[in-house]
């Protein structure tokens, strides 16, 4: 059973391109032309990722983002033409899994969601497996991936739990971003700086400076809680 891909892209030629493009990849692609439409599509049908533009008629990807994490953690990957920091940020918090601005190279966007929908396997892989990593007050139950703080269940996007996950099972070791890229988002690829740098300072927002401890010039490794 092919894996089944929703586009919402307002742009005819994008829109065409990419859904050219994965379907020769060999996924299944519904598409639409605006935030309402691609609505309509989510609710009538169950996809294994979600390829959401931001600027849309009548519903921009930002409120489609927010009403489909309301109900499902299916994967969403931002495609858009905004690259400031800002719109990064608001795209994550509404726990978006990854972030592509326009223009983009094919290959790139067939690469991301091919390590996506990766990393969603492997996720619920694992989500299978007891399994609670400790450091200080902090505890990561792997099985229903949920993180706790002081006995309080903290909240994290997809990708903050899988970066949190990593540095709990590697407490002494110092992450370059490269091996954030590499690991975390499955991928090898320069220049995504900006985006392991968001994810970070999310974490330490939500679970206390200390967590994630910065090595100058270097990367970063879990804090001494």
């Amino acid at each position: 059973m092919p894996e089944k891909i929703l586009l919402l892209e307002d742009e005819i030629s994008i829109r065409s391109v990419l859904r050219e493009l994965l379907a020769d990849a060999g996924y299944q692609v519904y598409t639409a032309g605006d935030g309402i439409e691609g609505l309509a599509w989510w609710r009538r049908e169950s996809f294994d990722l979600v390829l959401l533009d931001i600027m849309m008629p009548r519903m921009d990807g930002y409120a489609v983002c927010r009403a489909i994490r309301e109900s499902s953690d299916t994967p969403v990957i931002v495609l858009t033409a905004l690259d400031e920091e800002e719109a990064q940020v608001k795209a994550f918090e509404l726990k978006a899994d990854d972030y592509i601005t326009k223009p983009f190279s094919l290959k790139l966007v067939l690469l991301r969601v091919e390590a996506v929908l990766r990393r969603s396997r492997q996720q619920q892989e694992r989500g299978r497996k007891t399994n609670v990593l400790r450091c200080g007050e902090i505890a990561l139950a792997a099985e229903n991936m949920r993180v706790y703080q002081k006995g309080e269940e903290v909240s994290l996007t997809r990708i903050e739990f899988d970066l949190l996950k990593l540095f709990m099972e590697n407490p002494e070791r110092v992450f370059t971003r490269d091996n954030l890229l590499n690991q975390v988002w499955g991928y090898d690829f320069c220049g995504e700086e900006k985006a392991v740098n968001i994810h970070i300072m999310n974490l330490r927002r939500k679970l206390g400076a200390d967590c994630i401890e910065t090595i100058r010039g270097v990367g970063y490794r879990l804090g001494k809680n």
